[in-house]
């Protein structure tokens, strides 16, 4: 695409003495590779322009443009042009690597986000599945990238939950934690969570000692103790936690390289907030110091409260430091639901005013919420949520019905594309049954596609196929309209994954992967491969697919089986 460019750019200043930059589209393959409308940009600014407007400029770019790589060009409507690349280029694009606009850069990945004493829910799926594949992809674009994750070990949830924990327990009992059964830890936690919550809203004394507990809390971190009754039952219980989420991540195949809890950054956001508040960035109010968000058209937040706590608030900020001061990061994307979009421009609005590097370098990808077919929404607080297991389960019954088979490699192929297919954004409404169709835009579908690939190939009996990318050995011949279509969709990948990194948008792969296989579907109906006369062009352009529709799939952190 930058050749052909580059072939566009040398015609318009060659005939019009003009510097541009002009853009490519892919065209409908009837009408060639690729598309612009360089000329109609051009009309209206050419001092001496040729007869017949845009469709004049056309023309005579049309005779001007000049690439070994093109095979003709053709004017079409009222100024566009049709360019279409010759045979040779089109396999020379099956070595094209992908561009690595971040190699050297440092990125770190910041998603999932549990709070520990709370159950996963189906928005930590979402952003676990989609934090991957954004992953996947910086490190595709040359970054070196760091997989972290963020959690509440402090703050009132934790003292709703300890409230409920210690009323189970009996008091302060920690050698009763051994009563609870190692598989039902998590629950438990989470039913002692909405017991603790409901108590707090219901129950003015409860509330009064959930309060104090989450000042106990705060003490036994600050001070590390380990030893006494509390501080046992609150250390034991917060490894449980992470023990069920590192299991969790396990299973769906994701990996962080570390944790961050908040009480870790605590420290460090409150000093920051409190240095700041002399400097004139953050002001008191009613005891709590603020930030004045109204000067800037966002909200007022409170970053201490008046009882000299640091809230979520002042913890980002100490987040956006620890993680600066531990990477260097050149950019760290934060990926959360999209009812934080607004509290993270404070928080980023606030650092801007004493570190505008950092608040530059981060990038908030805010997403909607997961909704089964229905619209079951979540509440944590209350318990009727959507867990993130809950999702998994119902793929799996519907692989059951569909499919009849239980594959737990086919359910997490399914859970995944249909989160990655649809834009970030908007709420996510997950259908069970679309999910684990193999026959149509799903996971499992494109799992099938790759397993048929490598089935035709364990056919063939040509010997010394080449292995890798079968452009580096494909023969340039004249090859067929089938042949040519697949080549020409597999050449596409490198501008798809390109396109996905600069927007950082995972659904671009996933519409392309579609497109690829919904072409090599229509390749092989009408093209015999095995015994055919051209079998050995043809089996090395079904192992480019192949491993391209491989490569595409593991970007997404979906395994590509062998056999299905």
């Amino acid at each position: 695409m930058e050749e052909i460019k580059g072939a566009v750019k040398a015609a318009v200043k060659d005939l019009f003495n003009v510097d541009v930059e002009p853009e490519l589209t892919r065209s409908d393959e009837q009408f060639g590779d690729y598309a612009t409308n360089i000329a109609l940009q051009l009309a209206g600014k050419l001092d001496n322009p040729p007869a017949g407007g845009p469709r004049g400029i056309a023309e005579a770019l049309a005779k001007e443009i000049k690439s070994t790589k093109i095979e003709k060009v053709e004017t079409a409507g009222p100024g566009f042009l049709n360019i279409t690349l010759s045979d040779k280029a089109l396999v020379s694009a099956l070595n094209d690597k992908v561009s690595q606009p971040y190699k050297g850069k440092v990125v770190v990945t910041e998603y999932s986000d549990p709070n520990p004493f709370k159950v996963l829910h189906a928005g930590h799926l979402y952003t676990s599945v989609v934090g991957d594949a954004i992953s996947n992809l910086l490190e595709a674009a040359g970054a070196d990238v760091h997989r972290v994750n963020f959690g509440g070990d402090v703050g009132m949830h934790v003292g709703k939950t300890m409230w409920a924990i210690l009323k189970e327990l009996g008091g302060e009992n920690p050698d009763k934690l051994q009563e609870i059964d190692k598989e039902e830890r998590s629950e438990w936690l989470a039913k002692c969570y909405v017991e603790g919550t409901n108590a707090y809203e219901d129950d003015e004394q409860a509330k009064k000692e959930i309060i104090s507990l989450n000042k106990r809390v705060y003490q036994i971190v600050t001070d590390n103790d380990r030893t006494s009754p509390f501080g046992q039952i609150y250390w034991k219980t917060r490894q449980w936690s992470y023990d069920y989420f590192d299991s969790f991540y396990a299973r769906i195949g994701s990996k962080f390289e570390r944790y961050y809890p908040e009480s870790e950054v605590s420290e460090l956001g409150l000093k920051t907030v409190e240095e700041q508040l002399k400097k004139g960035v953050f002001e008191k109010s009613d005891g709590a110091i603020i930030f004045d968000g109204d000067k800037y058209d966002l909200h007022t937040r409170v970053f201490i409260n008046s009882d000299g706590i640091p809230t979520y608030e002042a913890k980002d900020v100490g987040l956006i430091l620890t993680k600066k001061k531990d990477y260097n990061f050149d950019l760290s994307v934060v990926i959360t639901g999209n009812e934080q979009e607004q509290y993270m421009n404070v928080v980023l609005k606030a650092v801007e005013q004493f570190a505008p590097e950092l608040a530059k370098a981060t990038r908030h990808l805010p997403h909607g919420i997961v909704k089964l077919q229905g619209g079951v929404k979540m509440s944590s607080r209350k318990g009727n949520i959507l867990r993130a297991v809950d999702v998994l389960e119902a793929a799996n019954e519907a692989n059951k019905a569909e499919n009849d088979q239980e594959n737990e490699e086919t359910v997490l192929a399914a859970v995944k594309y249909s989160f990655l297919k649809q834009r970030i954004g908007a709420d996510i409404i997950y259908d069970p049954k679309e999910s684990v169709s193999i026959l149509g835009n799903s996971g499992p579908y494109l799992q099938y596609a790759h397993a048929r690939a490598r089935s035709i190939l364990r056919k063939s009996k040509v010997e010394n196929l080449p292995t890798g990318q079968a452009g580096q050995k494909l023969k340039v011949v004249e090859f067929e309209a089938g042949e040519r279509s697949l080549i020409r969709k597999i050449g596409e990948y490198p501008e798809a994954v390109g396109k996905a990194v600069s927007d950082l948008m995972p659904h671009h792969i996933c519409t392309y992967l579609y497109e690829l296989a919904q072409v090599f579907n229509r390749f092989y109906e009408q093209n015999r491969v095995i015994d055919s006369p051209r079998e050995a062009v043809r089996l090395q352009l079904v192992q480019s697919y192949a491993d391209t529709l491989k490569n595409g799939l593991e970007l997404l952190n979906i395994p590509a089986p062998e056999k299905m």
